[in-house]
């Protein structure tokens, strides 16, 4: 994780379950306690779940593509920033 963030200087997380306390978590603080960065966090935002089809539970809690290419770029954007 710290050779990562030391490349990129940042990163999105992505979890299929809630971020709080996940991993997320976990690298934010790394990240704090070595090398600040911006990150953005993909998951669910506490919230119980549900069943259905994967790629449907997928888009309903934002955890598809087009929520992860628009973390990327919001992420990239505070970077740069």
């Amino acid at each position: 994780v710290l050779a990562s963030i030391g490349k990129t200087k940042c990163a999105v997380t992505v979890e299929e379950h809630n971020i709080l306390g996940g991993l997320g978590d976990s690298i934010s603080h790394v990240a704090a306690t070595h090398q600040p960065i911006p990150i953005e966090y993909i998951g669910t935002k506490d919230t119980f779940g549900e069943s259905g089809k994967p790629t449907e539970l997928l888009t309903k809690y934002g955890l598809d593509t087009p929520f992860i290419v628009e973390a990327a770029l919001k992420v990239l954007k505070r970077k740069n920033a």
